[in-house]
């Protein structure tokens, strides 16, 4: 059966092809196949559960995207209930890759459109996905049991996708209370039924994950380009603006009706002192003459995200002091950017910035007899993260920083 060129469109709520081509089938089964060949034993991954915004009566997020990162980037399935099982050791190729999905429900197409699930025939899904063996989602757990059962005694441990690392001192950091930890409890007591060691498989899936292949380059390219066009049309429109609302809706209008999909995130914008948060989100005071405003922003491109940072003048003209500290700020970046190539360690990269910021500061404002407060100790942040499927790529402890960056890595 060949791929009708019209399936990927009637699924495109619930399978990811933007940004990805026509042969999105092909770059998902590719990553699975570099992820088997990482493997030395059979692993596990959960989609999430419901909805995010559902778990409350409340709230909804009406957002396009609402699958788990690692959980896409491995199968395009962009929809809750689902779970993935990887086996570089079953003998049978059909039992590689299984992909466990709900039942179709017709009563909730009619709600949220069409939807991937089990039925009589599975062959879109097949086509959609690159992925042969196609079960109901309540085959799983008993499926996880029979497969740990039968490599009892040999094999000594097995994968089950949870954000849990080893830092380069050794110390276990895992993140806590999310459906990835949950799930992982659940299937760790599988394992130990069977004498099986629990490991995750989150360090083999972003070693893969943080490093863009040409494509997904290309997609970060093109969400920067969007990116770019909005901020430059904007910022001709900030000294007619009155409110970091208005100035908001401009911005998202912009990078939305330029780009296919959602906001990177909500964008921040943050007049005068509300820029010392930098996670400001209240956005509602008004836009001040003399005052600068932070913008924080970016929008996605398939599930490629771009992040981008600024801080301009509300009047469209600094006055001598901003101008002094945003010509450091400029000059710490370029002098990062020249600092940044394969090998180095962002960790150590981000001391170099901040030496430099305060050098500069000393040398082009206190020694001319400038004075300034540190609201924070040492350092208040990083001065540079990872991006790709998530606008804060790689693990959320940032063990990455302390491991040499690899071409193909954005940050």
């Amino acid at each position: 059966m060949h791929l009708d060129e019209n399936l990927p469109a009637r699924y495109s709520q619930v399978f990811v092809s933007s940004g990805v081509g026509e042969t999105a089938a092909a770059v998902y089964a590719d990553r699975r196949s570099q992820l088997l060949q990482k493997m030395d034993s059979f692993g596990v991954f959960a989609g999430v559960p419901r909805e995010p915004g559902s778990e409350e009566a409340f709230t909804s997020t009406w957002s396009r995207f609402v699958q788990d990162p690692a959980f896409l980037f491995l199968t395009g399935v962009n929809q809750p209930g689902c779970y993935l099982l990887l086996d570089p050791l079953a003998k049978d190729p059909l039992r590689r890759e299984i992909l466990f999905v709900p039942p179709k429900d017709a009563s909730k197409e009619f709600w949220y459109g069409l939807r991937i699930g089990y039925s009589e025939s599975l062959d879109e899904i097949r086509l959609l996905t690159g992925i042969k063996t196609i079960l109901p989602v309540e085959r799983f757990w008993p499926l996880l049991r029979e497969l740990s059962t039968s490599y009892r005694g040999s094999l000594q441990h097995a994968y089950a996708f949870c954000l849990e690392f080893t830092t380069q001192t050794g110390d276990v950091k895992r993140f806590r209370g999310d459906h990835n930890d949950a799930f992982a409890e659940k299937v760790n007591a599988v394992f130990s039924e069977q004498g099986l060691e629990f490991r995750s498989l989150a360090p083999l899936h972003f070693d893969l994950r943080v490093v863009l292949d040409s494509g997904r380059i290309a997609a970060v390219k093109k969400a920067q380009e969007w990116t770019r066009l909005a901020f430059e049309e904007t910022l001709r429109e900030i000294p007619m603006l009155h409110n970091e609302r208005q100035l908001g809706l401009n911005l998202d209008y912009r990078m939305q009706s330029l780009s296919d999909g959602d906001l990177a995130f909500p964008t921040i914008v943050a007049g005068g002192r509300n820029a010392c948060c930098l996670h400001y989100a209240k956005k509602d005071e008004p836009l001040r003459k003399g005052e600068l405003v932070l913008l924080d922003f970016g929008i996605r491109f398939g599930t490629q995200h771009s992040d981008i940072s600024r801080t301009v003048p509300v009047s469209g003209q600094f006055d001598p002091l901003q101008r002094l500290l945003y010509q450091i700020i400029l000059d710490a970046q370029e002098f990062h950017q020249a600092q940044v190539k394969p090998g180095a360690l962002l960790k150590e990269l981000d001391l170099k910035v901040w030496e430099f910021i305060e050098d500069a500061l000393e040398s082009r404002f206190v020694s001319l007899g400038g004075h300034y407060q540190l609201e924070y100790e040492l350092r208040p942040h990083g001065v540079s993260h990872l991006i790709g499927e998530q606008v804060h790529e790689g693990d959320p402890f940032r063990c990455y920083s302390e491991k040499p960056l690899v071409p193909g890595m954005m940050i």
